[in-house]
């Protein structure tokens, strides 16, 4: 075993000295803002280049730095797609180094530890032999850093006894940079391991994931967010318990994040409200989200990156609700109709789709907006020449009218009828022409 872990530090450091190498060389300015070098973190993370492998080196400091050496790789790995500054700087290549480095390591580390290892993976358990080594080793650091980074975060949350500035508050008490990269490390962690291998590890990841959606910088919940959203689809309703209705509660209270990440609340209230309440659509949870993500849109009909991203998430919750839907027709369709005249072909597109949506849920019975639908639809139609994707358009448009013939029947061959013989319109309803 001595000879193995000598081995197994002498690996770390061949697979260090590259990443620090590029690291060293990679220009680097810290963020006016930031109060952090991620550079020093990452440095600081890597093995210690004044020291040398030797015979000595104990099982619990090599666990150690395989820990720190991790670490460094969720940092590193997640730069692929940063959108923050601080790290901006990191070379794309060295993310792809410290993918394959993560991968060589976690190979050797099954080998040397793989009884220790398959036991520590049946004590969470997961089935060793369904997954992979990385999983393998992620698996088995994930008892050992996720609480340190939700301390890490949590240390410049808003101190909620400071009434007169919560914010510097927060940020005299530990720089917001260093909650910013435990986020990106926990959200590397957490979405390395998947179904259904993710379920028994909610009790160690969802504390993580809240401290990370509670926090006040938009970028730290934004890696809560994805986590959230890689949860959502990864494990089952009964795998989240207890924690439910406080998942549901962070999703309501985040739906009012800034432009920048109100794409990643949507899609998070969506995935996890059709987890945990698929098979309620009476739940109060479904009215309550849908009803204040209504709120925000009627506020900014107007904001072309809200609409779009709600219209693009939102069919799953649709499709949850089912004919319950007709509840929030007075809400749902003045924004469908603003909507249907926008000047982009994204936005009336994706709005046409969910009205297809809408219909085929709900039959759309007992409302007023047959007629008003139909007046839209036709002159969205007619209009439709002059817009770049006019053929979809059209075919949608045609594809609703269709569908409201079929459901509403009399009701719509009397707001049809003034259209009937407009060449311009003749071909929308097939059966009609």
């Amino acid at each position: 075993m001595a000879e193995s872990i000598s081995n197994l530090q002498g690996l770390l450091f061949q697979l260090s000295e590259p990443i620090r190498k590029t690291i060293l060389e990679t220009p680097y300015t810290p963020p006016e803002t930031g109060n952090i070098s991620v550079k020093a973190v990452i440095d600081q993370l890597l093995p210690d280049k004044s020291s040398r492998p030797d015979s000595n080196f104990s099982d619990t400091r090599i666990r150690n730095s395989i820990k720190d050496f991790s670490l460094a790789c969720a940092l590193l790995s997640s730069a692929r797609s940063p959108t923050h500054e601080l790290l901006s700087w990191i070379p794309l290549s060295v993310s792809i180094l410290a993918e394959s480095a993560f991968c060589e390591l976690s190979k050797a580390h099954c080998l040397t530890f793989s009884e220790t290892n398959a036991r520590k993976i049946a004590e969470l358990g997961l089935n060793y032999g369904m997954m992979t080594e990385e999983n393998r080793l992620i698996a088995e650091l994930i008892p050992q850093v996720l609480p340190s980074l939700k301390d890490i975060i949590q240390e410049s949350s808003v101190d909620k006894s400071d009434e007169v500035n919560e914010f510097s508050a927060a940020s005299a008490r530990a720089p917001v940079g260093f909650a910013i990269v435990a986020a990106y490390q926990f959200r590397w962690f957490v979405t390395k391991i998947d179904y259904p291998h993710l379920g028994k590890l909610c009790a160690l990841v969802i504390p993580c994931a809240l401290t990370a959606v509670d926090h006040w910088s938009t970028e730290v919940k934004g890696q809560g967010m994805i986590s959230f959203i890689h949860i959502g689809k990864n494990v089952n309703a009964a795998e989240l318990g207890s924690y439910s209705d406080v998942i549901l509660d962070a999703c309501c209270q985040n739906i009012a994040s800034d432009d920048e990440i109100w794409h990643l609340v949507v899609e998070m209230s969506v995935v996890l409200v059709t987890c945990i309440q698929q098979s309620n659509p009476r739940s109060p949870w479904f009215e309550r989200i849908l009803n204040e993500m209504l709120s925000h849109l009627d506020r900014q009909p107007r904001n072309m990156d809200r609409r779009v991203a709600w219209l693009q998430h939102v069919e799953p919750l649709f499709n949850s609700i089912g004919l319950f839907l007709l509840a929030h027709f007075r809400r749902i369709f003045p924004l469908f109709f603003q909507w249907m005249g926008a000047d982009d072909d994204e936005t009336v597109i994706l709005v046409l789709k969910q009205i297809f949506t809408v219909i085929r849920l709900t039959w759309i019975r007992n409302t007023p907006y047959v007629d008003r639908l139909v007046d839209e639809l036709s002159a969205l139609y007619k209009g439709a020449s002059s817009k770049k994707s006019h053929e979809d358009i059209k075919r949608l448009v045609s594809e609703i009218l269709t569908l409201l013939q079929q459901c509403k029947g009399v009701q719509f061959e009397a707001a049809y009828d003034k259209y009937r013989d407009d060449p311009s319109f003749t071909d929308a309803v097939p059966s009609q022409s």
